[in-house]
């Protein structure tokens, strides 16, 4: 697969056939990513940047307004459904056909067909996003070349059925950890039950009710749930300890810092004797009041919605650069070994940012 090659002149369906059948799990895009840069080193219209498997093509035509248009070119493990398959009901199935392949195919149609756009155009496609925070290319990329990012407005074409999804909800996950003493079950009165000692963090979780704060007309809501728990030593053992790992899903008009106190708060009077930060991601404002997304969502038509999971709009929206979610797949199938992309959502979301880009 080293010298997989691209046809940026198919349609845009057919492109995510060919993106798909260049197996691209995360670790392992090298293959695709080198694919990406000949197929746009070869347009003359574009600078061309490289960092590790991140492909950063960019047109310099002295516009009033930078759009950066990003995708992950990474895929969830292959489950059996490589290579892609088209269907007799206008479906493309196999693995990264929605998350996000056929949206990395929109972007590398609009980078070959349009080589005067009305706004200055960056396009990132980049790698192990399906993975740790820490592995995350666009993370990398920013870390090592923030101006290459530099712009007025970003889309990222995750999985949206293609409707807009403005800025994204915030990501906490804490451990809560109680403690007790082991004895012997049969003398449990010689010890202290660390597992029981969590009930009062279960009655704060089952009676919380969460905020649906509205945010440029977007009603976001919250979540704080336990995903995991842990306790127990043996079948005859008195538990000393016991964890509980609670993941809060904020909305982004909270700063990572507020979703920390207010998840501190919560549970302050629970008896943790432990708080631990296991993973934060914060969110990102929709900022579909800037001029740039207003132009963009009346472009591509729908009303937008909140994005209830995170994605790295949040990156964007840290480096000051607006952003939303639009793209072809549908959000539901992402991951799935049955996922697929509708043909004409494809060709739909091409046409549409075409428009948008050329109007």
């Amino acid at each position: 697969m080293d010298d997989a090659a691209l046809d940026l002149s198919l349609d845009a369906a057919a492109l995510t056939a060919g993106l798909v059948d260049i197996p691209s799990e995360s670790g392992n895009e090298k293959p695709l990513a080198d694919a990406i840069e000949r197929a746009l080193r070869a347009l003359p219209h574009l600078t061309v940047d490289r960092h590790g498997n991140n492909v950063v093509a960019r047109t310099n035509l002295g516009r009033a307004e930078r759009v950066v248009l990003a995708g992950h070119i990474d895929t969830v493990p292959i489950a059996d459904n490589v290579p892609s398959r088209l269907d007799e009901d206008g479906f493309l199935w196999g693995c990264g056909t929605g998350d996000m392949k056929s949206g990395v195919a929109v972007q590398l149609r609009i980078a070959a067909t349009v080589p005067a756009p009305n706004r200055d155009l960056t396009f990132v496609f980049y790698d192990n996003e399906e993975v740790a925070a820490h592995l995350n290319g666009l993370g990398h990329v920013a870390d090592a070349h923030p101006d290459w990012l530099t712009a007025d407005f970003a889309v990222l074409l995750e999985p949206t059925d293609a409707q807009v999804e403005g800025g994204c909800q915030g990501t906490l996950r804490v451990l809560l950890r109680t403690e007790g003493e082991r004895a012997h079950s049969a003398r449990s009165w010689m010890g202290s039950n660390a597992v029981h000692a969590a009930a009062p963090i279960l009655a704060r979780l089952a009676a919380y009710e969460p905020r649906r704060p509205v945010i440029d007309g977007l009603e976001y809501h919250e979540g704080l749930n336990a995903v995991r728990i842990e306790g127990g030593v043996a079948g005859n053992v008195i538990p000393d300890a016991c964890t509980v790992a609670v993941n809060f899903r904020y909305a982004p008009d909270r700063t990572g810092e507020e979703a920390l106190a207010h998840v501190r708060e919560v549970f302050a009077d629970c008896g943790v004797a432990e708080f631990v930060v296991d993973d934060h991601s914060p969110g990102a404002l929709p900022g579909l009041g800037h001029p740039a997304a207003a132009a963009f969502i009346e472009a591509v038509g729908g009303t937008p919605k909140p994005k209830f999971g995170w994605t790295d709009v949040s990156r964007f929206s840290a480096l000051g650069v607006p952003a939303v979610n639009y793209g072809p797949g549908d959000p539901m199938l992402a991951h799935k070994r049955d996922e697929r992309v509708r043909v004409s959502l494809i060709t739909g979301c091409e046409e549409r940012l075409r428009t948008w880009l050329t109007g």
